[in-house]
């Protein structure tokens, strides 16, 4: 079965990008040693600027994902990130599901990679992923607002297209029934936590809302649980994959929940959710109202192509490789909008290779207008320290929603895009950094939930 990778988006964010491979699984034949070797020797001349002699051993899909040009582009940009390359510390192999893959452990300047080669039955490199070694987390602790003696928490399982989400269910004590929420994760793989690094904004969120009286089902994203033998085909997959049915179907079981008043069920999407929130309510047609946390209004690829800009600026100059980052996403950008792109066109994206139909996908979809339409409440957050989703979105949110007299809006000077308080300018580093989401937007969303068409909370209501 052939299928592709999409799960770069959380290290993305961490500063690590992902080189998402196409995956083939097939049954081992060629020897353990051979296949370590050729693991060495691709790293090897990619280190040495050859990145046509490492793409050789490719794979038919895997030349057409990753040609020479664009590997080149993704090893430059995994060594801007993490410095020199500087030698390999280790190699092992492992065999699942028919596949050999060779872990490499590879030193860069700043930390050590878990490069992933995976091999065919021919010694074909049919797959390379550069992943980060996670390093061990402080342990989480629960914010003050999350008030255990007034909520319980019970583990469950959303079940869409024959998928098995796990997740939980945080459900005040007493009698009900009680307003529900479901979260929607932002791109990229997510746990049902949507843990970043040590910080988990959809557990915080959770504990904080079920403290005051409102249910929360939150779950494991589809893209986090799929095997390689699970992903799609090429030309097949997209946003409604990834997001919305599992969304619908995280809704459908609240409806069927015991305590869970069905008249009042949210959705919170973070993001890439909150720009779907809109459509997810569209898709359902019986929800009570949404809140978007941080979501784009803008094109996902020209929020990508900006945020990589900016980053490059940080240290107030942009290096040769910075630039050709920028150059190769750019081209990346103009690609996804060509009128020519088709279901099976695949774009290498920040290192991910993502199939047109992802992208086309998402082109016909309008979150502002499609919010607009919807006869229900929106609220509308946003972190003034957010780098990744700016000022400009919210903006188009407040025009777009000018004329929809439930909408109300809220930004919050000192929060990141995880809605976390911060200093100084804002950088992808302060996501290592250990936090909670603030208090007064878990206190503001608790009290638009109680009465969305009267709350009055955050910044003005028109723009």
């Amino acid at each position: 079965m052939t299928t592709l990778a999409l799960n770069a988006g959380a290290a993305r964010r961490c500063g690590l990008g992902l080189v998402l491979g196409i995956v083939l699984g097939v049954a081992p034949a060629v020897g353990a040693a051979d296949l370590e070797e050729a693991a060495r020797a691709l790293l090897a001349q990619l280190a040495a600027g050859d990145a046509a002699a490492a793409s050789t051993r490719f794979d038919e899909r895997m030349r057409a994902a990753l040609p020479p040009e664009k590997l080149a582009e993704v090893w430059t940009g995994v060594c801007e990130q993490l410095g020199p390359y500087q030698g390999i510390e280790g190699t092992r192999i492992e065999e699942t599901r028919g596949m050999r893959i060779v872990h490499v452990t590879t030193r860069f300047e700043k930390t050590a990679v878990d490069t992933r080669v995976v091999f065919d039955a021919t010694g074909s490199v049919a797959g390379l992923f550069f992943a980060p070694i996670e390093e061990p987390q402080p342990e989480w602790t629960p914010p003050a607002y999350a008030l255990r003696d007034r909520f319980d928490e019970k583990p469950l399982v959303v079940e869409c297209d024959g998928f098995r989400l796990p997740g939980f269910l945080a459900l005040p004590r007493g009698d009900g029934p009680f307003p529900a929420v479901v979260f929607v994760h932002g791109s990229g793989p997510h746990d049902a936590d949507e843990t970043i690094g040590p910080n988990k904004p959809f557990r915080d969120l959770a504990g904080g809302l079920a403290s005051q009286g409102v249910a929360v089902l939150r779950y494991t994203k589809r893209t986090f649980v799929m095997s390689q033998q699970e992903r799609p085909a090429l030309g097949g997959f997209t946003v409604e994959d990834e997001t919305v049915r599992d969304a619908l179907a995280a809704i459908a079981l609240l409806r069927r929940t015991a305590s869970v008043d069905s008249t009042r069920i949210f959705v919170l999407g973070h993001s890439l959710g909150g720009m779907l929130a809109p459509r997810i309510a569209a898709r359902d047609g019986r929800l009570a109202g949404i809140v978007i946390l941080a979501g784009n209004a803008r094109p996902l690829e020209d929020l990508a192509l900006e945020q990589v800009r900016y980053i490059a600026r940080l240290d107030g100059e942009v290096s040769a490789a910075e630039q050709q980052t920028i150059d190769a996403l750019a081209e990346s950008v103009e690609q996804i909008g060509s009128p020519s792109l088709a279901d099976t066109t695949i774009v290498s994206f920040l290192g991910a290779s993502i199939p047109g139909s992802y992208w086309l996908d998402l082109r016909n979809y309008r979150p502002v207008e499609t919010a607009a339409a919807l006869a229900i409440p929106t609220l509308v957050l946003r972190g003034e320290r957010d780098y990744q989703v700016g000022a400009e979105d919210f903006a188009a949110w407040q025009r777009g929603l000018a004329n929809k007299r439930d909408a109300a809006f809220a930004t919050y000077p000192a929060l990141n895009h995880l809605f976390m308080a911060g200093t100084g300018e804002p950088r992808p580093q302060e996501y290592t950094t250990a936090g909670h989401v603030a208090a007064e937007v878990v206190n503001d969303i608790a009290t638009w939930i109680a009465d969305p068409r009267r709350a009055r909370i955050g910044t003005p209501r028109r723009p």
